[in-house]
């Protein structure tokens, strides 16, 4: 099994107040011609399909709508603000520095298939261990978010936005590579998985850049195509 396409579940109910949410789905369609769509959900939700780098160009997308809504509310809150501002001039230096700290603290996110982002963490643990940043992973399904969050100093920031590139470039490559062959129990026994649970274990010394999933039915195995050939030979 190659890594072609991902399914995401995208909420566009943050946009309701500011577009009819099904020509916003009819204009993501046209901005994205290699994902397919599920339908509109009355919540909101909408599934998408399709591979890594289309999904990304769709994020990308809908962070600029976002970011162009949110410019629009502080333009017409501006008026609103400004004495809230002066009042903030005249407060204590200590609380002009906390926040500015708390201005650096940025948030980066991106989406990464369920097995590569465990793949990664295996074989590339150093990936997700960064100085000034808070790396952390939430998976849903065959999907995992990765949070990527400053730490408060100044170049924070930057810092954060390097990390998630790196991490996205470096899956965007194992995409490319990385095959999964599932092996299925035939008794569906305790004795049958602990069997290949023992045998899997046995082999993975020799083979480091093998990642091996278990589950109760099966064993996925994840690795070059050359890799998981070898071993899921052994194995059998």
């Amino acid at each position: 099994q190659a890594f072609l396409s991902v399914t995401s579940i995208l909420n566009v109910a943050v946009f309701r107040d500011h577009f009819v949410l099904e020509e916003l789905v009819e204009e993501m369609k046209k901005q994205s011609l290699a994902l397919s769509f599920g339908p509109l959900q009355p919540d909101g939700q909408i599934a998408v399909q399709g591979p890594f780098p289309a999904l990304r160009v769709l994020r990308e997308f809908l962070l600029l709508k976002a970011k162009s809504l949110s410019e629009e509310d502080k333009r017409e809150g501006k008026s609103h603000q400004r004495p809230r501002r002066e009042l903030q001039e005249r407060r204590g230096a200590s609380e002009t520095r906390s926040s500015a700290r708390d201005a650096h603290r940025e948030k980066q996110v991106l989406v990464l298939d369920t097995d590569i982002y465990h793949y990664m963490r295996h074989c590339y643990p150093t990936t997700f261990q960064a100085n000034d940043v808070v790396i952390s992973g939430v998976t849903e399904g065959d999907i995992t978010t990765v949070c990527i969050e400053s730490a408060g100093r100044k170049a924070g920031a930057a810092h954060g936005l390097r990390v998630k590139k790196t991490i996205e470039n470096l899956s965007v490559e194992l995409q490319k590579i990385l095959r999964k062959e599932r092996l299925c129990f035939k008794e569906h026994g305790r004795g049958e998985k602990l069997r290949y649970k023992r045998l899997c274990e046995r082999l993975k010394p020799r083979y480091p850049k093998v990642l091996i999933i278990p589950y109760d039915t099966h064993i996925d195995v994840v690795g070059t195509s050359a890799d998981i050939f070898e071993f899921t030979e052994q194995v059998r």
